[in-house]
């Protein structure tokens, strides 16, 4: 049930591939566009787009390690670490995930997606009783509160993104950084914070996470609130947009959530017998 953070991902590679094309002719720019890349040869373009126009993750893993070792001072070398990082995450490799998006963060120390990335892998990654944990949990928090103070203020990525699209990619980005603090409020078993945190996650994005809700309700299940768990985890097995492994997953535990309920319920008393 790990997060893809497929909004995230898809608008990187759609960013990406956007960045080798001009701005429209005459068009008004409302807010600030970031300073585009150069390409400096036409061999080096060729490779770029190879890059964004892989099909799959291993061929996109290729082509981007190819960008960076044939043309070393290329201006697309953070774009190239993190489409690997994303592309190692959709392949749920998240040892080499957190290798390239921390390579990510040395090219480019702004770069707020990858600050996602890794609180996100960290957070999920660190348990009650690690003697590390709030290091680990410490780190996570800078990186969000870092990413939450980037995204703020970030101009758009290029200048074919809409002011609309790009507020929305926001609004998705700051729900990620949300449900991040609430897995390291898990972490410490702060079971209330975990849930305000989950709610305002969900409240915030625009496409919303139907994983968001399973974990929201495994919360509930934690806090002992099993009527809140199976009304989320109801919302995500009605919902036809999600995954049947997620579903699946609400399934397993709405019923952890009643069946903790009716253990928890007190007996009912016994049934008077009629007088001989």
């Amino acid at each position: 049930m790990r997060r893809r953070y497929t909004h995230t991902a898809l608008l990187a590679a759609t960013l990406g591939a956007a960045l080798c094309a001009q701005p429209p002719a005459g068009a008004a720019q409302e807010t600030p566009v970031a300073k585009q890349p150069t390409v400096k040869s036409q061999a080096e373009g060729q490779a770029i787009m190879a890059m964004f126009q892989a099909p799959d993750p291993d061929s996109r893993i290729k082509a981007a390690k190819e960008l960076i070792e044939k043309f070393a001072d290329t201006e697309f070398k953070a774009t190239a670490l993190h489409f690997i990082a994303v592309s190692y995450q959709q392949k749920n490799d998240i040892d080499n995930m957190i290798v390239y998006a921390e390579q990510t963060l040395q090219a480019d120390p702004n770069h707020y997606m990858a600050m996602l990335m890794l609180a996100n892998a960290i957070a999920q990654r660190t348990r009650e009783f690690d003697l590390d944990r709030e290091e680990k949990l410490a780190r996570v928090e800078k990186y969000v509160r870092t990413a939450q103070e980037l995204i703020q203020k970030a101009p758009r990525p290029n200048p074919q993104v809409t002011e609309e699209q790009w507020e929305a990619a926001k609004r998705d980005m700051n729900s990620q950084a949300l449900e991040t603090l609430a897995l390291a409020a898990l972490a410490r078993k702060n079971y209330d914070e975990a849930i305000a945190k989950f709610k305002a996650s969900i409240e915030t994005a625009v496409n919303q996470d139907p994983a968001t809700f399973v974990r929201l309700g495994a919360t509930y299940n934690k806090a002992g609130k099993y009527d809140e768990a199976i009304a989320v985890l109801d919302k995500v097995m009605n919902d036809p947009n999600a995954h049947p492994q997620i579903r699946q997953v609400a399934q397993a535990e709405r019923a952890r959530a009643l069946q903790a309920k009716g253990a928890a319920a007190p007996p009912a008393p016994p049934t008077p017998q009629p007088k001989p």
